[in-house]
């Protein structure tokens, strides 16, 4: 028997289940425009988790390159997708509104996933999918919220809802586009990406009425002509620079770091020159902040290695022997982090809803610093799993489970409250701006994900002719580096938990 495919099957079944049980709790409570947003996100986020499943495993074996070179290339690329965000969500206020913008995203997402299936146009593909997401995920993230007011009490639960379908997206396009790249089918992987993009693109566009008046473009900017064209057509024009820039940018990765580092610097020092013309409590709560906020630049540093360097070490030295099925590497270690989300999302929740209930909510500054804590547990079992087997040269699949469970519960600590951190420390005139800061710092997290990368790189790697028991070594020595670096975070952010919980307690 087949059990990637039957895994396959039983994932589609889970997420249908899931969506449906969701649906009828949920139906007679929110707008339907929600279902309509759930799904034109979840297949979104199908066709980009897909094809990250497969990128650093294609540079590597397709386009053999070395670990090092693919692992940089590779965060730059995740870089620059976090990067334009914040440009594609100012061109919606100013200029198309939120659905010009959001199609535009998803049409040019659509090109970049058929781009890849050509060996020719492949940095033009990732060019295009950098743009695309930039344009469309901040967008419709948006045009959601404004279907509620500011004080709403369904808000929370509809963001809860929209990023189910988020992950089962996720999940959903990793287990397909991870066993066709497992299989060889890489085109075909990089195709079926495309394939459910356009499909997420044709339902949000044959549905767009339930947005009623919602996500116009703004009259003031847009409509505004200059040389004889309106400032939209201009915004279309100058897309064609705007390509060739992020091309290059993605093409030659060692002008990412030249250019978000020195950028992040001068933001933060800007931030903390303005901090002193503040109140004490204000600033006090501004800079807490800012604190977290550059711990934040480690975590995705160290959790992005899920895509990267762990994708490598998974195809290399985990064993997937299953019942004498051997499973497909890049299928599991990308689908699991995303089903596990799905699965432990709704107790956490309970979890955290009885401290708070008995007067036990763990603060913000605490969930950080556990954060790092529990990711050192998750990768002390990869470490332990290979260092225990040194012998054979495989990792068993239990220990690769449990290290991706600890992993998934320390993101759930720290990626749901980032946002709402900065909107309840940060004040409400800085808000928009401090939300480009934590943009910025998950950009160079990415990019310092691809540095962390380096130090489970294989030099001179012929996959042809590689020893699992010689590769697995130089795994456990980045592994240790990897445990060491999280608990060190973990130690001064536990050190400067009183510190940091003070200033938003005195403020509060």
């Amino acid at each position: 028997m087949n059990f990637n495919l039957l895994f396959i099957f039983l994932g589609v079944i889970f997420s249908a289940f899931m969506i449906l049980s969701v649906y009828r709790i949920n139906k007679n409570t929110h707008p339907k425009v929600l279902w309509l947003l759930f799904f034109t996100e979840m297949w979104e986020r199908f066709s980009f988790y897909g094809m990250r499943a497969l990128l650093i495993m294609y540079l590597t074996k397709i386009m053999l390159m070395q670990d090092k070179e693919a692992n940089m290339l590779y965060a730059s690329y995740n870089a620059l997708v976090y990067t334009f965000p914040m440009f594609g969500g100012w061109i919606a206020d100013n200029f198309l509104g939120y659905r010009k913008t959001i199609i535009l995203g998803g049409t040019l997402m659509c090109l970049g996933h058929f781009s890849l299936a050509f060996d020719d146009y492949f940095f033009l593909g990732l060019s295009l999918l950098i743009l695309g997401n930039g344009f469309f995920k901040p967008n419709i993230s948006s045009l959601l919220g404004s279907f509620y007011e500011k004080n709403d009490l369904r808000k929370d639960s509809a963001y809860s809802i929209f990023y189910m379908g988020v992950n089962i997206g996720a999940f959903l396009g990793s287990m397909a586009c991870g066993y066709l790249g497992g299989i060889g089918k890489w085109h075909y992987g990089f195709g079926l990406a495309g394939l459910f993009m356009f499909l997420g693109l044709i339902v949000f566009v044959l549905l767009r009425d339930m947005l009623q008046e919602e996500g116009h473009e703004p009259n003031e900017l847009s409509n505004q002509v200059h040389f004889g064209l309106k400032s939209a057509y201009w915004f279309y024009l100058s897309m064609i620079p705007i390509l060739f820039l992020v091309y290059h940018l993605n093409k030659i990765y060692e002008l990412t770091t030249i250019i978000l580092i020195p950028f992040g610097l001068l933001t933060l020092i800007y931030f903390l020159v303005i901090s002193y013309r503040m109140k004490a409590l204000e600033r006090n709560k501004f800079l807490t902040a800012i604190v977290l906020t550059l711990c934040s630049v480690v975590f995705f540093g160290i959790f992005e290695q899920s895509g990267g360097s762990l994708n490598l070490m998974a195809s290399r030295n985990v064993d997937f022997n299953f019942l004498g099925t051997t499973l497909e590497s890049t299928m599991m270690n990308n689908s699991i982090n995303p089903f596990y989300i799905v699965l432990l999302t709704p107790f956490l929740d309970i979890i955290f809803r009885r401290l708070a209930k008995n007067g036990k909510n763990l603060s913000i500054p605490l969930k950080f610093s556990l954060s790092f804590l529990i990711m050192a547990i998750g990768y002390s079992f990869f470490y332990f799993g290979a260092y225990l087997n040194l012998s054979s040269g495989m990792i068993p699949l239990g220990y690769f489970m449990l290290a991706y469970l600890f992993i998934t519960i320390s993101e759930l600590f720290i990626s749901p409250i980032g946002l709402s951190m900065i909107s309840k420390l940060v004040p409400t005139k800085m808000v928009a701006l401090m939300m480009g800061f934590w943009f910025l710092a998950s950009a160079i997290g990415h990019k310092f994900a691809g540095y962390i990368g380096t130090k489970m790189s294989i030099q001179n790697f012929d996959a042809a002719h590689y020893n699992p028991i010689e590769t697995l070594p130089i795994y456990v020595q980045g592994l240790q580096f990897i445990i060491i670096l999280a608990l060190s975070v973990f130690a001064f952010t536990f050190i400067i938990k009183g510190i940091l919980e003070k200033q938003i307690k005195d403020n509060n």
